[in-house]
């Protein structure tokens, strides 16, 4: 893979984390504390915290990725992803199924993952 695909890359991965994280605060009474509240959580209060850190833990690992690219900063938004889409899964299976792929995307941001964070050997 050349450089300037590597970037194209890196460039489209920390894209996914900043917009998710602005999407969250945009959406904060929205889609987001829906599905909390649908799948148990009964405190608005909670939900909205729980997406409030979710979005400062995705602009976190975006800025962290263009600062200071890394196999540990690759690696640590594997694992957060990887997270986030277990605890998804255990809270609302049917996401799986969703026809615009809100879980399934996070395959091929696995993989994108992945490269990148072998390519910084």
């Amino acid at each position: 893979m050349s450089a300037f695909e590597l970037r194209l890359l890196r460039a489209s991965v920390v894209f996914v984390w900043l917009a998710t994280a602005i999407v969250s605060l945009v959406e904060l009474n929205g889609q987001g504390t829906d599905l909390l509240i649908q799948a148990g959580i009964r405190s608005r209060l909670l939900a909205h915290a729980l997406i409030l850190g979710g979005a400062a833990l995705d602009a976190a690992i975006g800025v962290v990725m263009v600062c200071r690219p890394s196999r540990l900063s690759y690696g640590a938004a594997l694992a957060t992803m990887l997270l986030m889409t277990l605890v998804a899964t255990a809270l609302a299976p049917s996401l799986w199924l969703h026809p615009l792929g809100p879980l399934t995307k996070n395959v091929p941001l696995a993989a994108a993952l992945w490269i990148l964070m072998k390519a910084r050997r």
